[in-house]
């Protein structure tokens, strides 16, 4: 049984009402489905706009879904509140972009860390102290800078403080929201290596989300695509970066470094921006930039379905139905 469950999730928001007329509303999250294992990385890229936080918010219960289910550990987490809910909360924990204004400026780390500690566990004051070490250790820093405020650390520091804090009642998710894109490269990739380093001891499960094809490829086990709201491709990462199978990713991939000179990619430039999800295009959402569309693609609304016969990868592209129709002729 996987440890998160995510079927036909749905996230709206209500962004103005007319006089004589209903609240108009923007669908952030469209009808996502997909899972998570215990102990795997899911890698979640897309542009900026099209949907990543929203859908990640949507899942620890900081926003509320319109329709759809989680099911986390076996238990549907949109049914809980209250009481119930923070019971829940200290299994599947998040790590926010931007560690400057995720950490309260006027309170010193230890007392940030002793707060999620006297929130979620029985701890007492010595059991917490310790438990405060432990993590501040665990996360490369000096047990002794829990007196300090966050603006006396470097960006990388806080968000080393954030990952602690989010560790702090041993959650079995967690989901991190881009949560090096704001940090310098070098600083990245220890950020990285210090996610990986905690799950081969702890075995937790994570939900990396960036808008960087290669940092997801880095850490994640499969990756899934999004654009406007929804799931376009998802599969295995080595399976995705070799051969993508959607014209939006293939664009992605195709922007992503290659040290090797003799093997650059050609680079694939989309025209345009991401389309509002105030009034999304009908019929495919991504047609108004794909260079390979076809007539269908601006009237239907294309399916999340197998690539290729038998195969686990998943894509969302009528041209994967035509390509699958021609090796069958040529059979």
């Amino acid at each position: 049984m996987p440890l998160l469950k995510i079927e036909n999730l749905r996230t709206e928001y209500p962004v103005g009402k007319g006089w004589f007329g209903p609240a108009t509303k923007l669908v952030a999250v469209k009808d996502v489905s997909f899972e998570i294992e215990s102990g795997e990385t899911v890698g979640l890229v897309g542009e900026s706009g099209c949907g990543k936080s929203s859908l990640a918010r949507t899942i620890v219960r900081l926003e509320k879904a319109s329709a759809g289910r989680i099911i986390f550990d076996g238990r549907d987490v949109l049914g809980l509140s209250g009481e119930a809910l923070r019971r829940a909360r200290s299994s599947f924990q998040m790590i926010f972009q931007d560690p400057y204004s995720s950490l309260n400026p006027r309170m010193k780390i230890g007392d940030a860390l002793d707060e999620v500690l006297r929130i979620h566990s029985r701890m007492n004051a010595a059991g917490r102290a310790s438990r405060i070490s432990s993590l501040l250790g665990m996360v490369g820093l000096d047990p002794s800078q829990a007196g300090r405020y966050p603006h006396q650390f470097s960006g990388g520091q806080r968000q080393r403080i954030c990952i602690a804090r989010a560790l702090a009642v041993e959650p079995k998710l967690i989901v991190a929201d881009e949560p090096v894109s704001a940090l310098d490269v070098s600083v990245q990739a220890q950020i990285i290596n210090l996610l990986q380093e905690i799950q081969g001891k702890t075995g937790i499960s994570y939900l990396f989300i960036a808008h960087d094809l290669a940092v997801v490829e880095h850490i994640s086990r499969r990756i899934l695509v999004m654009y406007l709201g929804k799931i376009v491709e998802s599969g295995f990462s080595r399976e995705i970066i070799a051969n993508p199978a959607h014209p939006y990713t293939a664009a992605l991939v195709s922007a992503v470094p290659v040290p090797d000179p003799a093997r650059k990619r050609s680079r694939i430039i989309l025209p345009g921006d991401v389309p509002s999800p105030l009034s999304p295009p009908p019929g495919c959402p991504f047609h108004p930039r794909c260079p390979h569309a076809i007539e269908r693609c601006r009237s239907d609304v294309p399916e999340l379905m197998p690539s290729s016969k038998g195969s686990s990868r998943l894509s969302a592209c009528f041209l994967r139905d035509e390509f699958n129709a021609k090796k069958e002729d040529a059979k």
